[in-house]
Order: C-alpha cells, then structure tokens, then sequence
C-alpha cells in the first residue's frame, strides 16, 4: 500500500481541480484525507495499492502546473 500527497495553492486548485480529479479518477485508490487549510492551501491523500499507479498518479499530479505529489510506503 502506498500514500500519494498532493498539495497545491487555492489559486491552483480554482484553475486546474478538474484537471486533477479527472487524473484522480483513473487510479484505483481511495481518497483518505482532502484539505482547505487556513492559508488557502490544498491538501490531499490518496491510498493505492500498486506501487506504478503510485508512481504514475504522482507523476501525472507533478505535470499540473503548481502542484506537488511525493508518495511514500504504508
């Protein structure tokens, strides 16, 4: 099992969220935690399962302009 952290900016997340949901949906995985926090900040965690949909997924996150993904074994 492998966690999948995203984080962007609250301008970021306005201009591509759909991008990055429509990526979200073609891994098989389960959304754990999806955050606003106080300065505007987007943060969110996905479990998956095999590590290349991990390492796809970030990869594919880190191609959205402001956006960052790392994955880490559970």
């Amino acid at each position: 099992m492998w966690l999948v952290t995203i984080t962007c900016s609250s301008e970021t997340w306005k201009r591509l969220s759909s991008d990055f949901l429509a990526i979200a949906d073609k891994y098989p995985g389960t959304c754990t935690s999806s955050k606003k926090m106080p300065d505007g900040k987007r943060f969110m965690e996905y479990k998956i399962e095999d590590v290349g949909d991990a390492e796809a997924f970030q990869d594919e996150c880190q191609n959205l302009e402001g956006f960052t993904a790392v994955f880490e074994s559970l």
